[in-house]
């Protein structure tokens, strides 16, 4: 079987906490409409009796269900995927800041 490597490409990834708001882009709680602010896409659920709310995000592959402490990560092409810590460590390193000097 051949082997491959994950070409190295740039992501944007925040944490998420559902008691620390506004929640990252693409998050929203079962049961109630959402909106994304990136690209206005929407989505609307059945309201759930659930005794705790259960937190969600939009991917390509349909709604799936994110917990404190899972990085919400969009993708190359603007699209939100969650991704638990332990497979975050594992796959992504910090980018260090890059400082534009001018120049005259």
């Amino acid at each position: 079987m051949a082997k491959y490597r994950k070409k190295p490409v740039v992501i944007d990834a925040e944490r998420f906490f559902p008691d620390k708001k506004p929640w990252p882009l693409g998050v929203f709680e079962s049961g109630k409409y959402c909106t994304t602010r990136k690209n206005g896409s929407w989505c609307a659920l059945h309201k759930l009796n659930h005794l705790i709310p259960i937190f969600r995000v939009m991917t390509l592959e349909g709604s799936l269900v994110v917990t404190s402490g899972d990085w919400i990560i969009t993708g190359v092409k603007g699209k939100f995927y969650p991704c638990k810590p332990d497979i975050f460590e594992m796959t992504y390193e910090p980018v260090p800041p890059v400082h534009y000097v001018d120049r005259i």
